[in-house]
């Protein structure tokens, strides 16, 4: 099986050219050297190269645009799906169906023309698949939840190499524990999500003088107990300066007693670019606690304050194991700072692989645990956010 796969076109094996090229991590500080790189175009190609992997005897890693990457695929079958990133919108059922490597962009653009939305990130480069299995924080949460719990149903390639779809009706506890377990059950090569009626967007990030920063932290956090759930918010602040950051998905009026009125305009929610912050510090809190710890690393960093509640915190069936949905703040400091408070955290923006069972409450990680091992008993995929 092995000589077979590395027969075919889109293989390659260490010291052949392009290796070295393929092999890259999107993190600078990853060296990965896999045993074998197979670029699939095809859930065919995917599931010979999880067939190969177990022949191997050795772990399969999953990589699109490599954002979530970050453990290096050492020794592994590195599965790049980057090629695989077909887009359909069906405007009459108000869903998007997707390949593995499409990216944010790539949805945006296709649901804009019907008045269509998804439930994307900040970035237009992040892969679809990968941010959504992780739980999918984006700025229309609050309005309408995280984008995993929008997710319909998923084709997968299971450590089996069976080929098989997960929905409320077939597969039932696969297709809960993708949704926010990350790729730990199997290879998604289909994802199929609702979109929501968001045309346009009251959107903008507005900044304030560096000697405005504590004033500003107090009226933030003032203004999220009362603010709608239409409205989503991130309060930055840097050595040399603070800024609002604001998607509106209706009504912005409410902002007004943040004084960012006057920098918002309507746009396509296409053009809205909100940006991101590199989350080398993430903690989730009810409340923030002593402000003066975050106006200090204001000081030395960028620190990003984003305003959580809404539909983000609402539980039932159409929701799946994502640990803190109570959670009121989360905090992003760009910079490993000595001394910041540790709270919560959430799977997508958790770099310390070692803490992935803290994404989770105890039930749903005893849950995931079940379900992983009636799926991947052999820790196939066991490469990065493993659970266990």
């Amino acid at each position: 099986m092995t000589q077979r796969i590395v027969e075919r076109a889109g293989t390659l094996l260490p010291g052949e050219p392009g290796y070295d090229e393929a092999r890259q991590a999107l993190h600078a500080g990853l060296d990965p050297h896999p045993a074998l790189i197979v670029q699939a175009r095809s859930a065919a190609e995917v599931r010979s190269a999880v067939l190969a992997a177990r022949e191997l005897g050795v772990p399969l890693a999953v990589q699109a645009t490599g954002h979530g990457t970050h453990v290096p695929a050492d020794g592994c079958v590195l599965l790049k799906t980057t090629e695989m990133d077909q887009v359909e919108i069906d405007p009459r059922r108000g869903v998007a169906t997707v390949g593995p490597g499409a990216r944010w962009g790539q949805v945006v653009d296709a649901a804009r023309p019907y008045g269509l939305a998804p439930l994307a990130g900040s970035s237009r480069d992040v892969g679809v698949t990968g941010y959504t299995l992780g739980g999918g924080l984006g700025w229309l949460g609050r309005l309408h939840g995280f984008a995993s719990d929008s997710v319909v149903s998923a084709e997968v390639v299971t450590a089996d190499g069976d080929l098989v779809t997960a929905s409320r009706d077939s597969h039932p506890e696969l297709f809960w524990a993708l949704r926010g377990g990350g790729g730990n059950f199997g290879v998604v090569t289909r994802l199929e999500f609702r979109l929501y009626p968001v045309s346009s967007v009251w959107a903008g990030i507005v900044e304030f003088p560096a000697e405005r920063k504590a004033d500003l932290l107090e009226r933030y956090l003032d203004y999220a107990r009362s603010a709608p759930d239409h409205v989503s918010t991130a309060l930055m602040l840097t050595p040399e300066s603070a800024a609002v950051k604001v998607m509106a998905a209706g009504d912005p009026s409410s902002l007004a007693p943040l004084g960012v009125l006057d920098g918002l305009r309507e746009m396509a929610f296409a053009e809205a670019a909100m940006g991101g912050t590199p989350a080398r510090h993430l903690a989730l809190f009810d409340r923030l606690g002593d402000l003066d710890v975050w106006l200090a690393a204001g000081e030395q960093a960028r620190v990003e304050i984003r305003h959580w509640g809404g539909a983000l915190s609402a539980t039932g069936p159409d929701t799946g194991p994502i640990g803190h949905r109570d959670t009121t703040f989360s905090v992003i400091v760009d910079t490993a700072l000595p001394g910041l408070p540790r709270g919560g955290t959430f799977l997508n923006f958790l770099a310390d692989t070692s803490r992935t069972s803290e994404a989770y409450t105890a039930s749903d990680y005893a849950r995931l645990a079940e379900v992983k091992r009636a799926y991947d008993p052999g820790q196939l995929f066991s490469v990065g956010h493993a659970i266990r």
